[in-house]
């Protein structure tokens, strides 16, 4: 693949705008997101491909790249392939590595268009599928557009096999039911995205936070190209599938309980309440009805230790319901903290071809 000549796409980057012209007003402003980390030989491979893949999107668009704190050079060679690309290519650096999920978080926030796509920065996704998916999500009116690898060129056992447990576990914890949760490659509308606020490893699950806002009809799914990687090493392993449990368990809470946590840990409570009461009282029946002793049974420690389970439980419902109340009503706070980005006063938009 011929990568297109800089000083060409330099002169037609940017869009001059008339003062009462807005690229980002555009309903199909377009910003594409792509984390980075250690991808140092993908990054001009990965530019022009992007710009191969846009080439025919007749809207503005724009390029935003966050290097989540890679050592092997990846930021200053986006730093000096902006220069030749233009303004509309934009660079984020956080200080060190936040994870993939901070990196996306950051690139939604940095987004001025009125549709967000984000794929991976490892050239498996192809950028040529966005003009596509874009088009389908406005067609079909969704607010998210996953892609789906169904021909995923990865490791039958270390990707593919736990990826399709994870997904089929996913569909039936959440309800949100869809095929390759794992794919990198989606389409938002801003509005939408930018209303969840992610932190941890919740990149895995953008649909279900999605759903947590919006009506899950709302969510769509389409067929997208998959590579198999050319450069680099790949940042994952059968290792995150135990990650991949734990964090399903936080995203189920969050998306049942995270307004009322004092529900999820008072029923509990209660349970165990309920449990303790019935053993007690019939110890107590025991006791004074049938004059036996109690102390050495072990069914009195089970009452005792599900009675302060139970009082355990409903004062952490309590103490849960505080600090929910506290974190809606406090500012929003990211997780992560940048280094460097580009200055958005002097951002650019790609020229609608």
């Amino acid at each position: 693949m011929t990568q297109p000549d800089p000083s060409a796409l330099r002169d037609a980057a940017t869009i001059t705008v008339p003062t009462t012209a807005n690229p980002a007003a555009d309903a199909r402003s377009l910003s594409i997101v792509i984390p980075l980390y250690e991808e140092a030989d993908n990054v001009a491979p990965l530019l022009a491909r992007v710009h191969e893949g846009l080439a025919g999107y007749g809207h503005p668009w724009e390029l935003i790249l966050v290097d989540d704190g890679s050592r092997d050079g990846t930021a200053e060679r986006v730093q000096r392939a902006a220069e030749q690309y233009g303004p509309h290519v934009r660079l984020i650096r956080f200080r060190r590595n936040f994870g993939q999920t901070a990196a996306m978080q950051a690139g939604f926030d940095a987004a001025r268009g009125q549709l967000v796509a984000s794929l991976d920065g490892d050239l498996q996704n192809d950028p040529a599928d966005i003009p596509r998916m874009v088009a389908e999500l406005l067609d079909q009116d969704l607010d998210l557009l996953q892609g789906w690898r169904r021909n995923r060129q990865d490791a039958l056992v270390q990707r593919k096999l736990p990826s399709r447990i994870a997904n089929a576990l996913i569909g039936r914890v959440t309800g949100v039911t869809l095929h390759d949760y794992g794919c990198s490659l989606k389409v938002y509308r801003a509005d939408i995205i930018k209303e969840v606020r992610l932190f941890g490893e919740m990149h895995r699950f953008i649909p279900v936070w999605v759903a947590g806002i919006t009506d899950p009809a709302r969510i769509g799914e389409t067929e997208v190209a998959h590579r198999a990687r050319e450069r680099g090493a790949s940042k994952y392993g059968i290792s995150r599938t135990f990650r991949v449990l734990l964090d399903l368990l936080v995203a189920f809470f969050f998306l049942r309980y995270g307004a009322r946590p004092g529900h999820f840990f008072g029923a509990i409570g209660l349970m165990f309440g309920a449990v303790g009461g019935l053993l007690m009282s019939w110890l107590l029946v025991v006791k004074f009805g049938f004059g036996q002793d109690i102390g050495q049974r072990p069914m009195l420690f089970m009452a005792i230790l599900s009675l302060v389970t139970s009082v355990q439980l409903l004062t952490t419902g309590v103490l849960a319901e505080v600090l929910a109340r506290i974190f809606f009503a406090s500012g929003e706070r990211t997780h992560h903290c940048i280094r460097w980005q580009s200055d958005p006063a002097r951002a650019g938009w790609k020229a609608p071809a």
